[in-house]
Protein backbone atom coordinates (compact mmCIF):
# COMPACT_ATOMS: atom_id res chain seq x y z
CA UNK A 1 0.00 0.00 0.00
CA UNK A 2 1.48 3.53 -1.11
CA UNK A 3 1.20 6.36 1.26
CA UNK A 4 -0.73 9.74 -0.40
CA UNK A 5 2.03 12.25 -0.14
CA UNK A 6 0.74 16.26 -0.71
CA UNK A 7 3.26 18.83 -0.27
CA UNK A 8 0.89 22.01 -0.78
CA UNK A 9 2.35 25.55 -1.77
CA UNK A 10 0.28 28.10 0.84
CA UNK A 11 2.17 30.99 0.17
CA UNK A 12 0.68 31.49 -3.36
CA UNK A 13 -2.80 30.95 -1.94
CA UNK A 14 -1.93 34.46 -0.01
CA UNK A 15 0.10 35.94 -2.92
CA UNK A 16 -1.45 35.02 -6.13
CA UNK A 17 -5.31 34.95 -7.55
CA UNK A 18 -5.89 31.33 -8.87
CA UNK A 19 -7.36 31.91 -12.24
CA UNK A 20 -7.32 28.20 -13.45
CA UNK A 21 -5.97 24.61 -12.51
CA UNK A 22 -4.29 22.00 -14.19
CA UNK A 23 -2.38 18.72 -13.38
CA UNK A 24 1.00 18.09 -14.43
CA UNK A 25 3.13 15.15 -14.69
CA UNK A 26 6.89 15.53 -13.30
CA UNK A 27 10.27 14.15 -14.77
CA UNK A 28 12.46 12.71 -12.17
CA UNK A 29 14.83 10.87 -11.32
CA UNK A 30 15.11 7.70 -9.19
CA UNK A 31 16.53 8.86 -6.22
CA UNK A 32 14.30 12.13 -6.41
CA UNK A 33 10.41 10.32 -6.71
CA UNK A 34 12.48 8.62 -3.29
CA UNK A 35 13.00 11.45 -1.63
CA UNK A 36 9.42 13.06 -2.26
CA UNK A 37 7.43 9.27 -1.10
CA UNK A 38 9.71 9.99 2.05
CA UNK A 39 8.40 13.65 2.31
CA UNK A 40 11.31 15.92 1.59
CA UNK A 41 9.98 18.78 -0.92
CA UNK A 42 8.92 22.04 -0.89
CA UNK A 43 7.38 24.23 -3.69
CA UNK A 44 7.11 27.29 -1.59
CA UNK A 45 9.54 29.20 -3.72
CA UNK A 46 9.00 27.75 -7.28
CA UNK A 47 7.87 28.92 -10.39
CA UNK A 48 7.23 27.75 -13.84
CA UNK A 49 8.69 29.12 -17.12
CA UNK A 50 8.80 28.06 -20.55
CA UNK A 51 11.65 27.08 -22.67
CA UNK A 52 10.85 27.34 -26.08
CA UNK A 53 7.89 25.19 -26.16
CA UNK A 54 8.44 22.97 -22.86
CA UNK A 55 7.70 23.86 -19.49
CA UNK A 56 9.69 23.50 -16.71
CA UNK A 57 9.36 23.79 -12.95
CA UNK A 58 12.04 25.82 -11.20
CA UNK A 59 13.03 26.18 -7.89
CA UNK A 60 11.94 23.23 -6.73
CA UNK A 61 13.53 21.76 -3.80
CA UNK A 62 13.68 17.67 -3.16
CA UNK A 63 16.31 16.96 -1.05
CA UNK A 64 19.13 14.75 -1.58
CA UNK A 65 18.40 11.11 -0.89
CA UNK A 66 19.89 10.40 2.01
CA UNK A 67 20.74 6.63 0.96
CA UNK A 68 21.87 7.64 -2.31
CA UNK A 69 25.13 7.30 -3.49
CA UNK A 70 27.38 9.31 -6.52
CA UNK A 71 24.87 9.65 -8.43
CA UNK A 72 22.55 11.56 -6.17
CA UNK A 73 20.33 14.41 -7.84
CA UNK A 74 21.21 17.69 -7.30
CA UNK A 75 18.54 19.52 -5.07
CA UNK A 76 17.62 22.24 -6.84
CA UNK A 77 17.43 22.05 -10.15
CA UNK A 78 15.10 22.60 -13.18
CA UNK A 79 12.29 19.85 -13.61
CA UNK A 80 10.28 19.37 -16.76
CA UNK A 81 6.76 19.15 -16.71
CA UNK A 82 4.33 17.09 -18.93
CA UNK A 83 1.22 18.28 -20.68
CA UNK A 84 -0.64 17.83 -23.66
CA UNK A 85 0.65 20.38 -26.46
CA UNK A 86 -3.15 22.30 -26.16
CA UNK A 87 -2.77 23.03 -22.65
CA UNK A 88 0.57 24.11 -23.05
CA UNK A 89 0.29 26.58 -26.22
CA UNK A 90 -2.75 28.34 -24.16
CA UNK A 91 -0.56 28.35 -21.09
CA UNK A 92 1.74 30.19 -23.14
CA UNK A 93 -0.55 32.13 -24.39
CA UNK A 94 -1.80 33.48 -21.59
CA UNK A 95 1.35 34.01 -20.20
CA UNK A 96 2.68 36.41 -22.90
CA UNK A 97 -0.74 38.30 -23.78
CA UNK A 98 -2.19 38.78 -20.54
CA UNK A 99 1.00 39.33 -18.13
CA UNK A 100 -0.17 35.62 -15.74
CA UNK A 101 2.32 33.74 -13.98
CA UNK A 102 2.33 29.79 -13.57
CA UNK A 103 2.73 28.79 -9.77
CA UNK A 104 2.47 24.92 -8.29
CA UNK A 105 0.08 24.53 -6.14
CA UNK A 106 0.52 21.00 -4.72
CA UNK A 107 3.02 18.11 -4.97
CA UNK A 108 1.37 14.98 -4.39
CA UNK A 109 1.60 11.22 -5.66
CA UNK A 110 -1.58 9.61 -7.03
CA UNK A 111 -2.84 6.28 -6.83
CA UNK A 112 0.14 4.29 -9.05
CA UNK A 113 2.77 6.35 -7.00
CA UNK A 114 3.49 8.40 -9.39
CA UNK A 115 4.55 12.18 -8.66
CA UNK A 116 1.91 15.26 -10.34
CA UNK A 117 2.29 18.83 -9.83
CA UNK A 118 -0.39 20.74 -9.75
CA UNK A 119 -0.10 24.15 -11.21
CA UNK A 120 -2.26 27.11 -11.55
CA UNK A 121 -2.42 30.13 -13.56
CA UNK A 122 -1.95 32.75 -11.17
CA UNK A 123 -2.30 36.92 -11.14
CA UNK A 124 -0.56 38.54 -7.92
CA UNK A 125 -1.94 40.32 -5.49
CA UNK A 126 -1.85 43.21 -4.29
CA UNK A 127 -2.03 44.19 -1.01
CA UNK A 128 -5.20 45.18 -0.20
CA UNK A 129 -6.42 42.10 -1.36
CA UNK A 130 -3.97 40.54 0.93
CA UNK A 131 -6.25 42.04 3.40
CA UNK A 132 -9.67 41.19 2.27
CA UNK A 133 -8.34 37.72 2.11
CA UNK A 134 -7.46 37.57 5.34
CA UNK A 135 -10.47 38.90 6.78
CA UNK A 136 -12.56 36.43 4.95
CA UNK A 137 -10.46 33.75 6.47
CA UNK A 138 -10.98 35.44 9.95
CA UNK A 139 -14.61 35.77 9.85
CA UNK A 140 -14.81 31.99 8.35
CA UNK A 141 -13.04 30.74 11.47
CA UNK A 142 -14.73 32.87 13.89
CA UNK A 143 -18.02 31.02 12.09
CA UNK A 144 -17.15 28.18 12.38
CA UNK A 145 -15.47 28.23 16.06
CA UNK A 146 -19.54 30.01 16.93
CA UNK A 147 -21.32 27.04 15.17
CA UNK A 148 -18.63 24.23 17.19
CA UNK A 149 -20.16 26.17 20.41
CA UNK A 150 -23.92 25.62 19.54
Amino acid sequence: MLKKINILNKRARYDYEIIEKLTAGIVLAGTEIKSIRLGKANITESFCEFSGTELFAINTYIEEYTFGNQFNHKARSERKLLLNKKELKSLAKSVQAKGLTIIPLKLFTNEKGMAKLEIGLCRGKKTYDKRESLKEQDTKRDLARIKKEF
